[in-house]
């Protein structure tokens, strides 16, 4: 709860900085999957004897998991804060990069050259990447998250243009009572969400067994137990200790800034599609990253292990609502600061179940999905080199991971911290798909 508190505070200050100051546009700011799978790859490069240690721990009956807790009073320390430390140099490395490439302007010169070719394909396989944490979710209860998907799509496309007269106001002209906006389309995230959330409760409470959980992530949810929490903690840099910078650090924190400017990118491109709006410009991307750079700085100085980039679902979530609009954003990222100041009501959001979060992205990444195959109409897709394009970068975003995922030992240069940059990069779809589709639309001739 107090890493999640951390992270929340983060969050809510680089949201604040990104719509007033940065791309303005509306959209909050979390820790994104691209910062996930560079960390995973870092953690995995661990001592040998912290290995053994993690493993006799998670061996014993109710320890697995059991000691994630970093802060200073926790019995576990050494390896495991010194593994945190890394990452967390890893995300500050991360957060110098994107402010690097903001203020020197790349992200606008590589923005104002990706036409449909490359929005294309990156921000469906933005949107595809999601599927295997969306099916995790969702396996944990298929009925409460196909009840969310299916109240989200009737709210959102078959009542989208559903009007309550109680919910009507009067207009900036004539005065008139009509309703200015469809309000169960406005609502068509938030009701299934707080409706689903009422019938896991009402469940739990009558201890009807309805979540399958298995042994590790049962642990993990009694070890990150808030109850212990404290109610008020302000967070302050170096409190867990300063962030470890080393060479694997450095290399893995480059991976980080690389593919969450990239994901980014896709997310501003994102969001102006789905509300109608005009293509930011390029040094307004370039605001976007320096602002994102700034907001990772600060959660790496916090000692959280993911920076902050633009929201996915959340840009989704605002095309299925049409309800975009910074004051809103940025009370919520007021909000974030204020459980980010109160560990114990920020693990409160640990309990809202999994399966909910799968319903969610399955509603929200699907319209990712669909939004980059529009951007074929912009393109001659019946030409033979854009077919080749599209399908060569798709494919290998796909393969390419799934390859190292299964046999890493096949990447090895002969040094460790080149060999983490690597598999850091070739691990993350958008990545891949960003940078085979931006090469071959600017070097294939037709």
């Amino acid at each position: 709860s107090e890493l999640l508190a951390r992270s929340l505070f983060a969050c809510g200050i680089s949201t604040v900085l990104q719509t007033s100051l940065g791309s303005r546009l509306p959209l909050v700011q979390i820790p994104s999957f691209e910062y996930l799978v560079p960390a995973m790859v870092l953690s995995s490069h661990l001592s040998p004897v912290y290995t053994r240690i993690t493993s006799l721990q998670n061996s014993l009956p109710g320890t697995a998991m059991a000691s994630t807790c970093p802060a200073p009073h926790c019995a576990i320390t050494g390896s495991r804060v010194a593994s945190l430390r890394e990452v967390s140099g890893a995300v500050l490395v991360s957060g110098l990069v994107q402010l690097v490439l903001g203020v020197s302007g790349m992200c606008g010169w590589a923005a104002r050259h990706c036409g449909p070719m490359v929005l294309a394909p990156s921000l469906s396989i933005i949107g595809l990447s999601a599927y295997k944490e969306a099916a995790f979710f969702c396996s944990t209860n298929w009925g409460i998250a196909l009840l969310l998907v299916l109240l989200a799509v009737t709210f959102s496309q078959h009542l989208g243009s559903c009007r309550l007269p109680f919910c009507a106001w009067p207009q900036a002209q004539g005065g008139s009572m009509e309703p200015s906006v469809p309000t169960l389309r406005t609502f068509s995230v938030l009701l299934p969400f707080a409706g689903v959330c009422i019938v896991c409760a009402i469940l739990s409470h009558l201890h009807i067994p309805w979540e399958s959980l298995d042994l590790a992530v049962a642990q993990l949810s009694w070890a990150n137990s808030t109850f212990h929490a404290p109610w008020l903690r302000i967070p302050y840099a170096g409190e867990w200790g300063w962030p470890l910078l080393t060479p694997r650090a450095l290399a893995v924190g480059i991976a980080m800034a690389i593919g969450c400017s990239m994901n980014s990118v896709g997310c501003y491109v994102l969001c102006g599609r789905l509300l109608q709006a005009p293509r930011l410009a390029p040094h307004a991307c370039n605001r976007g990253l320096c602002t994102e750079g700034l907001g990772s700085l600060l959660a790496g100085l916090l000692g959280t292990p993911g920076g902050t980039a633009a929201s996915i679902a959340n840009a989704c979530a605002t095309g299925l609502t049409q309800a975009g609009s910074r004051p809103s954003v940025q009370v919520s990222a007021l909000a974030c600061v204020v459980l980010g100041m109160s560990p114990r009501l920020a693990g409160l959001l640990t309990r809202i179940p999994l399966a909910v979060h799968g319903g969610v992205l399955c509603v929200t990444y699907a319209v990712a999905v669909g939004t980059g195959i529009s951007y074929f109409q912009y393109a001659d897709i019946d030409s033979g080199r854009n077919i080749f394009i599209v399908g060569f970068a798709m494919f290998m975003a796909l393969l390419v991971p799934r390859w190292l995922g299964a046999a890493p030992a096949h990447l090895a240069t002969g040094w460790v911290p080149l060999d983490l940059l690597f598999l850091s990069l070739l691990m993350v779809p958008v990545f891949l798909t960003g940078f085979l589709s931006f090469f071959l639309e600017n070097t294939v001739s037709g």
